[in-house]
C-alpha cells in the first residue's frame, strides 16, 4: 500500500513538472477537423499553406501547433485559438462556418475567427456552449442576419468584436446582458431601426471600448438623457447621424481616443473636450460642419488631431504649437484656412505628419515654420497659394519621406534646396509654374517611390540620371514641354506606371518599354512619336494600359500585342496605322468574361503617425483588435488612366480602374472586316473603331458584349444590316454607326429606342422610326444598297487608277526638274518640286 502511494505521489510530481506529453486526443482530432474545413472553403492552390504545423501524427503535440495555445500545463487543454485570416482565397468564396466544431474545447477562453470572409453559420450554434469564453472576435467576415440570442449565455465575455460584417436588423438587445463586457465593436454593419440608445448599455459598467458606425443613414444614435455608468477609454461613433455632440461626454473623463467624424456636427471647435479629458490622445472630427477653430491657453498632450473636411475659415490660432506641442499627426486639410502658417508650429518637435492641403494658405515656403519641423516625415501643402522658389535653401527636413507641393504657384527653375533627405519616397510638384530643364540631381533619391512633375513648363530631355531611381514605381512628367527623342540608354526597369503624355517627345518608341515585366501603365498620348509600334513584346509583361493616341505611328498593329495577356485598356487612335485588326486580340484575357481585377491596386503608403492610435495602446487582449481607422493617401489615388468613351475623356482610378476595359482604334487607316472574335471580349465597356476604312458587316457576335456602354463604328465602309441581336446589349448608352453603307431596318427595342437620328445619319438605305423613314419598300432598299455597294467598288477602282496615274506623272515631273536644275544650280530644287507636285495634284 505504501509503495502504491509512493508511486502515485511520484507520478503526480512528474505530471506537475512536465505535464502530459501531448494535448488531449479529442481536441487534437477536433483541430484536424477544423483544418480540413479551412482547406475545403479555400482555394485549392493554397492547400499547402494552411496551418502547416497541424499534422495527423500522434507524436505531434497540438499545444505546440501554430495559432494554438494551452496555457494550463496541468490539463493540457486548448484555451486559445487564433484563426484569423486563415481562409486563403482570391475569390473570397464565403463558405459557411460550422460552430459545432468548437464544442470539444470546453476550456476555450479566446477565439479569433476574424477576416475569413465567412458568409454565415450553420444552424447549430455550438459557440454558445463555450461557457468559459471571454474573448470572441468574428470581425471581417460576411455574416448576415441576426446575432444568436444564446450569446447571453457567455456571461464571462469581456471582448466581443462583430465589426465589418453584414449583420442587419435592430441592434441586438442580448448585448445589454453581457455585463462583463469591456470591449464592444459593432462598426461597419447594416444595422437599422429607428434609433440606438446609449441607455441600452447602462448595465455595462465595465465597458472601456465602444465602436459603432453605419454604412447608411438607416440608424439614428440617441445619446440624450443617458448617464452611463461606464468610463470609456475609446469611443468611435463615425457615421452615426448624431447631429450634436453627445451630452454624456460631459461625464467622461478617461477618454484617450474619440472619433465623431461624419456626423453633421456644427458650431465651434469643442475645446471643452480637451479640457474635460486631459488624457485624450486622439481626436477625429473629420467631415463635419464646424466653422470656427479656437484653442484655450492651457497646454494639452494631444498626439493626433484630424479636423479635415469641415468649414473652418480664418487664420489658425497663433498659439497652436504652444497649446498642442506633442502633436505627432495633424490634418487640417480641405477647409478654408488662410494666411500664413503660425510660427509656433515650428515648436512641435515631434510632428511627423502635417497635412494642410486644400486651404488658402499663402506665402513663400522659405518663410514657413514647417521648414524647422525637423521630425517631419510626411508634409502635404497641396492645393494652396504658396509661391516663390519651390526648394528654398534653408530647410531642416532631413527626415522627410513624403512631400506633396502640387497645385500651388511655385515658379522658376528647380534649384537644389531642401531635398537633403536620402530617404525620400514620394515627391509631387505637379501643376505649378516650374520651368527650365529637369535637374540631374533629382536622380539621387534611390528610395524614391513616386515622382510627379506633371502640368508644368519643364523642357528638354529626361535626365539619364533617372536610371539611378531603382525604387521608382510611378513617374509622371506629362503635360510639359519636354522634347527630343527618348534616350536609348534610359532604363526605367522598376517603373510600373509611366506618364509622358502631352509633351513634344519624338522619334521611335523605345523597345525597352515592352521588354520589361514591371510596367503596367504606359501613356505616350499626344506626342510626336513615329515609326512602328515595337513588336519586341515580353510574353510575361504586366502591361494593363497602353495609350499611344495622337502620335504619328505607322504600319500594321503588331500581332505581338496579343501577348499582353493582362491588357485592359488600349488606345491606338489618331495615328496612321494600317492593315487589318488582328483577330488574335481575343487573347487579351482581361476582356473575357469571368476574369477578375488584374491591376493589383490597394498598395498603401505607410500610415505614418498611426502608431499613436493602435488599439494595443488602449486595451490589452490576446486577440488582435483594431480601431475603425482613418485612411490616408494610397497608391490607388496616384494611378490614373484617361480613356475616351461616350465622346468624352473619363478618368479611371482606384476600384473603377480595376474593372474598366476599353479599346480605341479610331482615326487610323485600318482596312478589312471587323474580326468576329471581338465579340468574345465580354468584359469590354468601350469600343471605338470609327474613322477607318473597315468593310464588311457588323458581326452578330457583338451581341455577346454584355458589359459594353459605348460602341462607335461610324465613318467606315460597313454594309449589310444592323444585327437585331444587338438589342441584347442592355448596358449600351452610346451607339454610333453613322456614315457607312448600312441598310435595312434599325432595331428599335430595349436600349435602341433611346438612340436618335445622329446615330444613323449618312446611311442612305437604313429605315425605321429613329430616322423617320418607312421600311415598306425594304426589298427595293436592299437591292439598291447592294447595287450601290458594287458601284462604289467600281468607283473606288477608278479612283485608284487615276491616283496611280497622277503619282506617276508627279514622279516624272520631279525627275525632269532635278535634271534641269543640274544644268542651272542657281535654281531652287525644292521650290520647283513643290510647284510641280501641287500642279499635278
Amino acid at each position: 500500500m505504501f509503495l502504491f502511494k509512493l508511486l502515485a505521489w511520484v507520478s503526480i510530481c512528474l505530471f506537475q513538472m512536465h505535464g502530459y506529453k501531448g494535448c488531449l486526443e479529442t481536441e487534437r482530432t477536433a483541430l484536424l477537423e477544423i483544418k480540413r474545413f479551412f482547406i475545403a472553403v479555400s482555394d485549392i492552390e493554397y492547400e499547402d499553406e494552411i496551418l502547416t504545423s497541424w499534422v495527423d501524427d500522434e507524436m505531434s503535440d497540438c499545444c505546440g501547433w501554430e495559432q494554438v495555445e494551452c496555457v494550463n500545463a496541468t490539463t493540457r487543454r486548448v484555451n486559445q485559438l487564433s484563426l484569423d485570416g486563415i481562409k486563403l482565397t482570391r475569390r473570397f468564396r464565403s463558405g459557411f462556418l460550422n460552430l459545432s466544431m468548437f464544442l470539444p474545447f470546453q476550456e476555450l477562453e479566446s477565439l479569433d475567427l476574424s477576416d475569413n470572409y465567412f458568409g454565415g453559420v450553420h444552424e447549430n450554434e455550438g459557440i454558445c456552449e463555450l461557457k468559459n469564453l471571454f474573448e470572441l472576435n468574428l470581425g471581417g467576415n460576411k455574416f448576415e442576419g441576426h446575432l444568436p440570442r444564446c450569446l447571453n449565455n457567455l456571461t464571462h465575455l469581456k471582448v466581443l468584436d462583430i465589426s465589418s460584417n453584414k449583420l442587419s436588423g435592430i441592434l441586438p438587445s442580448v448585448i445589454a446582458n453581457l455585463t462583463s463586457l469591456e470591449y464592444l465593436a459593432l462598426y461597419d454593419n447594416k444595422f437599422k431601426g429607428r434609433l440606438f440608445s446609449f441607455c441600452s448599455l447602462a448595465n455595462l459598467s465595465k465597458l472601456e471600448v465602444f465602436q459603432l458606425s453605419m454604412e447608411t443613414d438607416l440608424l439614428q444614435v440617441e445619446t440624450e438623457n443617458c448617464l452611463p455608468t461606464f468610463q470609456l477609454k475609446v469611443l468611435s461613433l463615425p457615421n452615426c447621424n448624431l447631429g450634436v455632440i453627445p451630452n454624456f461626454l460631459l461625464h467622461q473623463f478617461n477618454l484617450k481616443y474619440l472619433d465623431l467624424s461624419h456626423n453633421k456636427l456644427a458650431g465651434n471647435f469643442p475645446t471643452w473636450l480637451l479640457e474635460n479629458n486631459t488624457k485624450l490622445e486622439v481626436l477625429y472630427l473629420i467631415n463635419n460642419s464646424f466653422s470656427r477653430f479656437q484653442l484655450t491657453s492651457a497646454q494639452h498632450g494631444l498626439l493626433s488631431l484630424d479636423i479635415s473636411r469641415n468649414s473652418f475659415s480664418g487664420k489658425l490660432p497663433q498659439n497652436m504649437g504652444i497649446v498642442l506641442p506633442k502633436l505627432v499627426y495633424m490634418n487640417i486639410s480641405k477647409n478654408s484656412f488662410e494666411g500664413n502658417i503660425p510660427s509656433s508650429i515650428g515648436k512641435m518637435q515631434g510632428l511627423r505628419l502635417l497635412d494642410v492641403s486644400s486651404n488658402n494658405f499663402a506665402g513663400e515656403l522659405s518663410q514657413s515654420p514647417v521648414t524647422n519641423c525637423f521630425s517631419l516625415e510626411w508634409l502635404e501643402l497641396s492645393n494652396n497659394n504658396f509661391d516663390g522658389q519651390i526648394f528654398p535653401n534653408y530647410m531642416n527636413l532631413t527626415q522627410l519621406l513624403l512631400l506633396y507641393l502640387d497645385n500651388n504657384h511655385f515658379s522658376g527653375k528647380i534649384k537644389d534646396g531642401l531635398l537633403r533627405s536620402t530617404e525620400l519616397m514620394v515627391l509631387d510638384i505637379s501643376n505649378n509654374r516650374l520651368s527650365g530643364h529637369i535637374p540631374s540631381w533629382m536622380g539621387n533619391f534611390s528610395n524614391l517611390y513616386i515622382l510627379s512633375m506633371s502640368k508644368n513648363l519643364l523642357e528638354g530631355n529626361i535626365p539619364v540620371q533617372f536610371n539611378n531611381l531603382a525604387s521608382l514605381q510611378i513617374l509622371d512628367i506629362s503635360e510639359n514641354n519636354l522634347s527630343g527623342s527618348m534616350i536609348s540608354t534610359l532604363n526605367l526597369s522598376s517603373v510600373e506606371h509611366l506618364y509622358l503624355q502631352n509633351n513634344a517627345l519624338g522619334g521611335s518608341i523605345p523597345n525597352t518599354f515592352f521588354r520589361g515585366s514591371a510596367l503596367e501603365t504606359l501613356d505616350l498620348r499626344d506626342n510626336y512619336f513615329s515609326g512602328r509600334i515595337p513588336h519586341q513584346i515580353n510574353e510575361h509583361s504586366n502591361l494593363r494600359a497602353l495609350l499611344l493616341r495622337g502620335n504619328y505611328l505607322q504600319g500594321p498593329i503588331p500581332h505581338q500585342l496579343c501577348q499582353l495577356r493582362q491588357l485592359s485598356i488600349m488606345d491606338l487612335s489618331h495615328n496612321r496605322l494600317n492593315g487589318s485588326i488582328p483577330a488574335c486580340i481575343t487573347n487579351l484575357l482581361f476582356w473575357k468574361v469571368g476574369n477578375e481585377s488584374l491591376y493589383g491596386l490597394g498598395k498603401g503608403i505607410s500610415d505614418l503617425g498611426a502608431d499613436v492610435a493602435e488599439m494595443r495602446n488602449y486595451y490589452n487582449s490576446t486577440v488582435e483588435l483594431f480601431l475603425d481607422r482613418i485612411h490616408l493617401r494610397s497608391l490607388d489615388e496616384q494611378v490614373e488612366v484617361n480613356f475616351m468613351t461616350k465622346n468624352r475623356y473619363e478618368s479611371y482610378k482606384g476600384v473603377i480602374l480595376e474593372y474598366m476595359a476599353g479599346l480605341d482604334l479610331s482615326s487610323n487607316e485600318l482596312t478589312g472586316d471587323i474580326p468576329s472574335e471581338i465579340g468574345d471580349l465580354q468584359n469590354i465597356h468601350g469600343l471605338n473603331l470609327s474613322h477607318n476604312f473597315l468593310s464588311g458587316s457588323i458581326p452578330e457576335s457583338f451581341s455577346n458584349l454584355k458589359m459594353i456602354e459605348s460602341l462607335d463604328l461610324s465613318h467606315n465602309k460597313l454594309n449589310g444590316q444592323i444585327p437585331p441581336q444587338l438589342t441584347e446589349l442592355h448596358s449600351l448608352s452610346k451607339f454610333d454607326v453613322s456614315y457607312n453603307n448600312l441598310s435595312g431596318p434599325i432595331p428599335d427595342k430595349e436600349q435602341f429606342s433611346t438612340f436618335d437620328e445622329s446615330s444613323y445619319r449618312g446611311n442612305l438605305h437604313l429605315c425605321g422610326p429613329p430616322i423617320n423613314k418607312s421600311c415598306t419598300n425594304l426589298p427595293e432598299l436592299l437591292e439598291t444598297s447592294s447595287k450601290g455597294a458594287e458601284d462604289e467598288s467600281a468607283v473606288d477602282m477608278v479612283a485608284f487608277y487615276w491616283s496611280f496615274v497622277a503619282s506617276c506623272v508627279t514622279v516624272m515631273l520631279g525627275l525632269l526638274a532635278i535634271l534641269w536644275n543640274s544644268r542651272d544650280p542657281s535654281n531652287q530644287i525644292a521650290e520647283e518640286l513643290n510647284y510641280l507636285s501641287n500642279k499635278s495634284a
